[in-house]
């Protein structure tokens, strides 16, 4: 059944193929990827907590490739050495202690700038923009400089780590950061400007922003799948229809077939920002490797959503149907023009949202 899949099939709307795939076929060998792809979401759980079985210590892994080795191309004790280093400074209580207000500041001064004209591109000029202000936070301070030290300048100082290692690591987490994060707030402010009924529902109940954005990313994880390798000859599939997965294989886990498997997630298709298990999906992956920078790209989306709802009212995307996201791995809209009416008065302010 794989044979008949190709990339345009899992680049567009790659529901219908991952839904006929999950069903007949959920590990499935993909000539157009050059690899198995595992769509069922009770088997991507157990590879993403099986690294001996399935791993990304692989030379071929592409981060390791770009990068060098860091807490996303290793294993074990090597991986654990690597991300002990970075797990304090992005525990929830010290992002908001360090970065909650800049955040929504700089959000809501984005949004500030945008509001005149009646119109603009959210993804480049909003999503994009917001996320890339991580820079500055997991740039290693410069020695001697005056200020507040960034999130991360202290690892610098402290961590059991070589100046290669750390700066394979900083650049993990800055490249993971940006592209992740630009493509939450696109992908949350596209499902709620196609939902204008969730939309309303949202700026009449500000708690329900949180899971809104679990919400979003169970739809639409930025990152797709992620990939391993296998370390061994396996069976591997459900119980009496195991795939043969050969030593050295490639092996894609589908994170959006998993947040839409109908076993876990009723009507798996329908954006429902009161969805009581939305905050179970696997965007963000479980096991060793499961992204550290949570957290803080949470914070950024929820900030950029909150300036939206305050400061945009009667914001409406142009064409819902043309700003759907796209892409392989990496998933967002190409556009998102929304306008407003530029006179329109702002919302009350509620920065914590």
């Amino acid at each position: 059944m794989g044979g008949a899949i190709d990339r345009a099939d899992l680049e567009g709307d790659p529901h219908p193929a991952l839904d006929a795939l999950r069903r007949a076929e959920p590990v499935s060998w993909i000539p157009a990827i050059d690899g198995w792809l595992i769509t069922d979401r009770d088997l991507v759980i157990a590879a993403m907590r099986d690294p001996a079985t399935f791993t990304v210590d692989d030379p071929r892994f592409s981060t390791g490739l770009v990068v060098g080795p860091s807490m996303l191309s290793l294993e074990g004790s090597r991986q654990r050495r690597h991300r002990r280093p970075f797990v304090p400074p992005f525990r929830p209580a010290a992002v908001q202690a360090a970065q909650g207000d800049e955040i929504r500041g700089h959000a809501r001064r984005l949004v500030e700038g945008l509001r005149p004209a009646g119109r603009a591109e959210l993804r480049t000029e909003l999503a994009g923009p917001l996320g890339r202000r991580i820079e500055r936070t997991v740039r290693p301070s410069t020695a001697g400089s005056s200020g507040p030290r960034p999130l991360l300048g202290a690892i610098a100082d402290s961590a059991d780590l070589t100046h290669d290692e750390l700066c394979s690591n900083v650049a993990v987490l800055m490249f993971g950061a940006v592209e992740t994060s630009e493509a939450m707030t696109a992908n949350a402010l596209f499902h709620l400007l196609s939902h204008p009924d969730q939309l309303a529902a949202l700026r009449r109940d500000r708690s329900l922003l949180g899971n809104a954005i679990d919400e979003s990313l169970r739809l639409e994880p930025a990152a797709a799948v992620v990939d391993r390798y296998a370390t061994a000859d396996v069976r591997f599939g459900r119980p009496g229809a195991e795939q043969s997965i050969r030593r050295g294989d490639l092996v894609r886990l589908s994170l959006t077939a998993a947040n839409h498997d109908p076993s876990t997630y009723v009507d798996p298709h329908r954006f429902d920002i009161r969805r009581p298990n939305a905050a179970g999906h696997l965007a963000f992956v479980q096991g060793p490797h499961a992204c550290i920078g949570i957290h803080m790209a949470k914070l950024e989306t929820a900030a950029g959503l909150q300036a939206v709802l305050d400061l945009l009212p009667g914001i409406t995307a142009d064409d819902p149907a043309l700003a759907r996201p796209t892409g392989l791995i990496f998933r967002k809209p190409d556009r998102l023009d929304a306008t407003w009416p530029a006179g329109a008065v702002a919302a009350t302010s509620c920065p914590d949202g």
